[in-house]
């Protein structure tokens, strides 16, 4: 019995003393708990390592999420996002800083004048093709509009109403100037609401660790995109999606250099004829030349006689399928030569 009972005052001792009481259950030797030394800590074992680990990834999830998130827009982040050269876990970290899923698909936004953006491609969003502007060469531009699936045909000896007509019509036309209808499983878009004004380049939709691409692509599907104004007719949005094989018309037309004689001569008869660019536009849009007299709002017969008056100028038939192309590619290689 004197060996417990010595244990137990010599625990007593060290406690007053400042020291920790030593007895038959603590592991610890007596040399550390002896009266007047301060006991070191003990080793963390495995478990707490991984509890500790755990914790840190819960609070830093959890602040990424709350008080810590950057603004959707952050142009210090979106630049690493959309910058190939970063490295993997910088742009994974960027993604989660906007609000982006790294599993979820999103796109890149290339704006004329404006700083680049990336949006998710969500269920939500509008179907690609469906939004898009028109130039009326009497009333200016019009306002986005969102075509049908299945737009319908005027009834015999009714004028078509521009609008109307405009959506047939893109319904019924390739990418490569005007937007198509749009076809269901394909990827989306996003909602005009949330896209930015003016020009814009819409990259295909993506992973996060692809954006990079997507931003590429919006930037030539920029150079597609024209004012919609009377002197300047074209979509003011393109998604890189749509154009296809026309895409690489851009790797072959660089801003700035000399355009081709087909351009020159565009721009030469364009120079004098003020209606030129809205009714060459709206020929190479559109299924009919009378679906193009309405987009115009001009009489069927005005426009043949304004057809008949750009074939001399340009130096070329534009009514028939060859020069129709041959149009079509000549006002496309126009915008891709601005500088």
């Amino acid at each position: 019995m004197a060996g417990p009972v010595a244990a137990a005052r010599g625990g007593e001792g060290a406690a007053e003393h400042g020291g920790t009481a030593a007895t038959g259950l603590d592991p610890r030797s007596a040399q550390t708990a002896a009266p007047g030394q301060v006991p070191p800590p003990s080793t963390p074992g495995v478990v707490d390592a991984v509890i500790l680990e755990r914790a840190a990834g819960a609070a830093r999830l959890v602040l990424d999420r709350t008080r810590g998130r950057a603004p959707a827009d952050d142009p210090a982040l979106v630049e690493t996002l959309l910058d190939a050269t970063a490295p993997e876990p910088a742009r994974l970290h960027a993604a989660r800083r906007l609000g982006l899923e790294p599993t979820a698909p999103a796109r890149a936004l290339a704006p004329l004048n404006g700083r680049p953006r990336v949006v998710p491609a969500g269920p939500e969003a509008v179907p690609l093709g469906a939004v898009h502007t028109s130039t009326d060469a009497a009333a200016g531009p019009r306002a986005p509009q969102v075509t049908s699936r299945a737009p319908q045909t005027p009834s015999q000896g009714q004028r078509a109403h521009p609008a109307a007509a405009q959506a047939t019509s893109v319904a019924r036309t390739g990418p490569a100037l005007a937007p198509v209808a749009p076809v269901p499983g394909r990827h989306t878009a996003p909602p005009e609401s949330r896209l930015p004004a003016g020009r814009l380049g819409v990259g295909p939709a993506v992973p996060v660790l692809e954006l990079p691409r997507s931003w590429a692509e919006a930037r030539t599907a920029l150079r597609f995109t024209a004012e919609g104004t009377a002197q300047d007719p074209g979509p003011r949005v393109v998604h890189a999606e749509e154009l296809g094989g026309i895409a690489l018309l851009a790797g072959v037309v660089a801003p700035g250099t000399e355009p081709p004689p087909d351009v020159r001569a565009l721009e030469t008869a364009a120079a004098t004829t003020p209606w030129l660019s809205a009714t060459l536009h709206a020929v190479v849009s559109t299924a009919s030349l009378r679906a193009a007299a309405a987009e115009i709002n001009v009489h069927h017969s005005t426009l043949q006689d304004r057809l008949a008056h750009a074939e001399h100028l340009l130096g070329w038939p534009i009514r028939t399928p060859q020069g129709r192309l041959r149009l079509q590619l000549a006002l496309t290689m126009r915008r891709l030569g601005r500088p």
